[in-house]
């Protein structure tokens, strides 16, 4: 794979996270949902279908007890990523963004060549990103957007002055988004991008920039 798609792989948004248990309810003012991102429900039934894709994908994996007790956080992960995608589909449509099927199929291909085979990536995308088989290509479409919406916004992600440009474009749609997320599972932090009390890395990288401008000229 060319080093700029090894980049792509590599930059996540759904990661690790202490988690409370999913509950059967969500929050009165919006019975059944996760969350709620401009105005659509993200149903904690949604939640449970992704989290149970993965679980079903380790147990069946030859490492499955060590990958299932390194994922105890995969709740928290996986909501924070269902919003995030909305987040990014937002931003990018702001942007002018899109992604093709083609792109996507293309970038899939470059995976399974970098990891010797579609049994390499599945079983990498599982361990490293909690990413069940069906999950894939959504996650590399995601890595897609990102890099799209850097190059359309200006912004070379791997300089402050980059970083911070992303991390505005991002919070002003989460703001525009007006997420709403039940209680149960935190709160939302639009500066951040992500559930209050979550590190996802890229995300961090991001929005630190932003943060300690605010910061400095408080």
């Amino acid at each position: 794979m060319h080093r700029r798609r090894r980049n792509a792989l590599t930059v996540s948004a759904a990661l690790l996270a202490a988690a409370p248990l999913l509950a059967a309810c969500g929050s009165q003012a919006h019975p059944g949902a996760a969350a709620v991102v401009g105005g659509d429900r993200i149903t904690v039934s949604t939640v449970q279908a992704q989290v149970a894709d993965v679980r079903t994908a380790q147990d069946s994996s030859g490492q499955a007890a060590q990958i299932t007790n390194q994922s105890g956080q995969l709740v928290r992960a996986k909501l924070h990523g269902m919003i995030l995608d909305r987040i990014l589909d937002r931003a990018s449509a702001d942007a002018g963004v899109t992604v093709s099927r083609a792109e996507i199929q293309q970038m899939r291909q470059s995976a399974v060549a970098q990891y010797k085979g579609e049994k390499g990536l599945r079983a990498a995308v599982l361990q490293e990103r909690w990413i069940a088989p069906d999950q894939i290509d959504a996650f590399l479409r995601e890595q897609i957007q990102l890099t799209k919406l850097g190059r359309a916004l200006g912004a070379d992600p791997t300089t402050p002055e980059g970083t911070k440009v992303l991390g505005d474009a991002l919070t002003k749609a989460s703001k525009a988004l007006k997420v709403d997320v039940n209680p149960r599972f935190g709160t939302w932090n639009n500066q951040q991008i992500q559930l209050a009390e979550y590190k996802a890395p890229w995300i961090t990288q991001v929005t630190k920039p932003a943060q300690a401008a605010a910061e400095a000229g408080a």
